[in-house]
Formats: structure tokens, sequence, C-alpha cells
């Protein structure tokens, strides 16, 4: 395929990725998960691409964590045989996970719900096959899991553990809490928190008779600030091959990290409102507003130019393919003609990402290749 060089030569909105960047993420956490001593199954829902997923996993067991099922085959199809899928099964996707099973991949499950074990074991026994099921455990986000002192995280294991084609493989959560933490200290409370919940409720099990293969846990903001994982074996952290501009006002990295960026071109101009246009929208940025209780002015992303030096600039509205930016420099604005390019550190590389069918990788300020993005349900 033949590709421009030239960031100028790309159309417009286009999603930019720094690959001296996300080489140097993906070597920095490699290195934090072995000192240590866990294993690391990275969440691939950032990114949805399998040559990221083969940086993040050289050196390691090649395990992933996924978020949809479409991912797992995608990835599955790619040679990816070890894989999490961390969204509560549900019984409508049975026979999505069987056909995967079926194929030869080790897919792991998770519930919270004492009622699919034996609906999801019947499923399996009917298709010859066999699940790793992990039991969600809310550590303090309060999205999904059980009550890690409740009687739910008893019985769903015990369940678990009777069932002819499951088996138990441990206790999973994730610390979504931490991205409401407005200082490292607290980032760092969280993440001892996550850590101290897991092993307490792994050694309930384990009094109770029960064996826990593995405790998981994962969420970029904690796995960037823990200083001990005593009694953890696994972390899924995703967000960090990318990082964006909620990880870098929390504390997680910094902005010299972030590694994702959309290119995007000035299409109105208006001196008296003191404001620029630019053809990205809350569809090539998502509506995350992101760090909002550290930095209430964050709006819908931080301002590059085509460089990617920051014009100090925020995007303060956004609707579907609009991006409104207040420009009070009067020689910023007489810069920013119709027609300029800009780049757009978005909040929340995640969302963003997910927007697109494809990366443009950047290296040495020109356009280096392309890489797909595998999205869907």
């Amino acid at each position: 395929m033949n590709l421009p060089t030239a960031l100028g030569s790309l159309n417009t909105p286009s999603l930019l990725l720094d690959l001296e960047r996300v080489r140097r993420n993906a070597d920095q956490m490699s290195r934090r998960v072995s000192k240590l001593g866990v294993r690391l199954r990275p969440h691939i829902k950032t990114h949805k691409c399998i040559e990221i997923a083969q940086l993040q996993t050289n050196g390691h067991s090649g395990a992933i964590t996924v978020s949809t099922l479409a991912e797992a085959r995608s990835f599955a199809a790619h040679g990816f045989s070890d894989i999490t899928y961390t969204v509560p099964i549900d019984p409508g996707k049975f026979s999505q996970a069987v056909e995967l099973a079926c194929r030869g991949t080790k897919l792991s499950l998770l519930t919270d719900d004492i009622e699919i074990p034996a609906l999801l074991n019947d499923a399996a026994r009917k298709a010859r096959v066999n699940f790793d099921v992990y039991l969600k455990i809310d550590c303090g986000y309060h999205r999904c899991g059980v009550d890690p002192n409740g009687p739910e995280a008893l019985a769903i294991p015990q369940r678990v553990g009777e069932s002819s084609h499951l088996r138990f493989a441990g206790i999973l959560t994730h610390a979504g809490h931490s991205y409401h933490a407005c200082s490292r200290e607290q980032l760092l409370n969280i993440a001892r928190q996550e850590r101290s919940v897991m092993v307490e409720c792994a050694r309930r099990l384990e009094s109770q008779g029960m064996s826990v293969p593995v405790i998981s846990i994962g969420s970029t903001p904690t796995i960037t600030q823990i200083d001990d994982l005593a009694g953890i074996q696994e972390v899924r952290p995703g967000n960090y091959i990318f990082f964006d501009g909620f990880q870098a006002t929390l504390g997680s990295c910094s902005f010299s990290d972030c590694a994702l960026t959309v290119l995007s071109s000035v299409i109105h101009r208006n001196r008296k409102l003191k404001q620029i246009v630019i053809d990205a929208g809350a569809i090539a940025l998502s509506k995350d507003r992101g760090p909002v209780e550290i930095d209430p002015a964050c709006g819908y992303g931080h301002v590059l130019d085509v460089e990617g030096n920051d014009l100090g600039l925020r995007i303060h509205a956004v609707s579907q393919e609009h991006g409104q930016i207040r420009v009070d420099d009067d020689r910023v604005l007489d810069r920013l003609r119709v027609g300029m390019r800009v780049r757009v550190l978005a909040n929340h590389s995640c969302l963003t990402a997910a927007q697109y069918d494809s990366y443009h990788l950047v290296e040495n300020g020109r356009i280096a290749g392309e890489w797909q993005i595998h999205r869907g349900w």
C-alpha cells in the first residue's frame, strides 16, 4: 500500500500513533511488572491492534485481556490463544464463547451471578468444551462484582468448582474508581486497597477449602503507582500503551508519554468570538471530558501544533463533526488559518481509538505505516 510520508498529506481527521512512545511505554510496563514479580496480561481494548499486542506481550506469556468477543475472535485468528474476556458473561454470548473454545482458544470467562455457573456448564457440556471461570470482585468501584465479604463470594466459586466442565480460575477485579483520585497519594491508597481486598478475599476462600489459582487485578493508574504486589499473580493494565490527557493529569504518566493524537484541520476562524473550529468533533474524539475533578478546564482535549507542541489551547465544545476552540492570544489566532493542521491529545485514548479503522504510524515526523484496528462486539 502506498502511504503519504508527510502528515499534511493525510485526510482529516486521522489517528496518529507515535511509534517511539508506544515502544517505550510497552518496555517500561514490562520492566515494572517484572520488578513487581507478577504476570502481565495486557488489556487490548485500548488499541484493538494485533501489532501493538505483539509489542506488549513480547517476552511475556502472550496472554491478553479483551472486552468483547469480537476482539477475542480477531486476536485468536492472529495467534493469541490465551484470552480472558473481562465482561461478566451472559447466556446470550455462550454460543460465541463455545465457538472460540471449540477452535482451541483458551478462553477464560468471569461472572458475579449465582445462576450463571449452572447455565454455562450446561452449554459447555453439550459442546464438549471446558472453561476457566473467574469470580468478579468489587474492590470499591461499585460497577460490577460481588462484595468480597458477602455470601456470593463463597457460593459462586463453590458452584463453579462443582461443575463438570468449568474450573474455578480465581478472582478478578478492576479498580476503576482510581480514575477519580485527585492526587498520587490517593492513587497509591486505592492501589493498596485493591491489592489488600483481593488478597484477603483469597484467604477467606482458602479458609473454606477452596483453591484460588490466580488473583488478577488491573488498571493503569493503580499499576503505575503500586509499590508492592505481594500475593497478586496477574495484572491487566491497558491504557498505559498510549496513555492520554486524563492519565497525564492524574499523574500516571507525563504528557511526553502520550502516544495517540488526532490530526485535524482548521475549518473556521472567527476573530470577533476569538474562536476556531476544527473538523474533529464528538465522533472523532469522543465526549469524554476527562479529568474534570482535577482540571475543570480540561475540555475535550489538548490542542497541539502539527509537530506535537502544546499550543496551550483546549477544545471547549464538540458537536458531531465540529470541535470549538477558544483562542485568546491574537498571535496564535493569526497563525491558525483555515486549512492549517493541528493535533488533538484526547482525554481518553481508548474511546478515541475505537472511532477509527486504523492508526497512521508516525516516526521521525513522517508516516511510517498503517496498522488496522479490530472493532466490534
